[in-house]
């Protein structure tokens, strides 16, 4: 008889797993679907398989919540190797590899420093962006030509850590969707320089960080306002139609709505309110 891997019951849960080195975001998460016996699960903010560090996976009806939760800045420590060329600007596809001059180390600190801000950049064409329905990455792969559009990300903060030659090390905080190899090569070009990323970890993810796959409490994480709801319990468990009377806050926007078993967040458009997510599983607590 064969052994069933997934359970038919679902598991809400959402914690912090730690990637490690040269294996995709998927994969790892495959790996948690069969130790809890459950298909449905996401994860948030995909690490380049070079890449190790924090990963958001949630199971079951929390899996919906990612958009809502406090996920900025998103806090990195990277490497970055100098005199070596890279297709991929990291580890993974490297074709060339030369002596460069040291640098003065207050220099390079100076031009780290100067990164701070919004920058406009190109993200790599080895990349999870899509291009006509496929990711960037496979197309690459393929020697396919074509162009990513600019996008823009914000450096909130940024520290030298060490420089050891040919190795630079820092630490950067940025907006959500940047690409810290494209960074890299930023910084790169400023110090008329080549190199490539050897290491990057995501330490944390806003207030996300590894802690041992603990169990987290998703309206912990939510950035979402709250909102009082003084009708029927009935009307939010089944999904029927609020009237905005019967809110507190009335102007338009998204809100959580908390009830002892379950949340739904809801949104205000114009006096009318609509549901985005009904009847969330609260966390249990544990009190044992």
């Amino acid at each position: 008889m064969q052994k069933r891997v997934y359970e038919k019951g679902e598991l809400n849960r959402l914690f912090v797993v730690n990637k490690p080195m040269f294996i995709s975001s998927n994969f790892y998460l495959n790996r948690f679907k069969r130790a809890f016996k459950n298909k449905k699960a996401g994860f948030s903010g995909t690490l380049d398989p070079f890449a190790t560090g924090c990963l958001i996976v949630a199971f079951g009806q929390y899996a919906k919540l990612f958009q809502y939760l406090k996920k900025t800045p998103k806090t990195y420590q990277a490497v970055i190797w100098l005199g070596v060329t890279s297709e991929s600007y990291d580890i993974e596809r490297i074709f060339d590899i030369n002596f460069v001059d040291r640098f003065d180390e207050n220099f390079l600190k100076n031009e780290l420093k100067k990164l701070k801000g919004k920058i406009n950049y190109i993200p790599p064409k080895f990349s999870a962006k899509k291009i006509n329905g496929m990711k960037a990455y496979e197309l690459a792969r393929q020697n396919e030509d074509f162009e990513l559009k600019k996008s823009t990300m914000e450096v909130f903060d940024i520290k030298f850590l060490k420089y050891n030659h040919p190795f630079i090390s820092f630490e950067v905080s940025v907006s959500e969707g940047s690409y810290i190899r494209s960074l890299a090569q930023i910084f790169l070009e400023n110090i008329s320089s080549i190199g490539t990323l050897s290491y990057l970890k995501r330490v944390s993810e806003g207030q996300f960080k590894f802690e041992n796959h603990k169990e987290l409490n998703p309206l912990e994480y939510l950035d979402l306002e709250k909102n009082i709801y003084s009708g029927t319990q009935e009307w939010l468990e089944f999904g029927k139609k609020i009237r905005i009377e019967y809110l507190e806050k009335k102007k338009s926007g998204k809100y959580i709505i908390e009830l002892d078993d379950f949340f739904s967040i809801i949104e205000i458009v114009e006096n009318e309110v609509k549901y985005i997510l009904n009847k969330i599983p609260k966390l249990k607590e544990n009190n044992g």
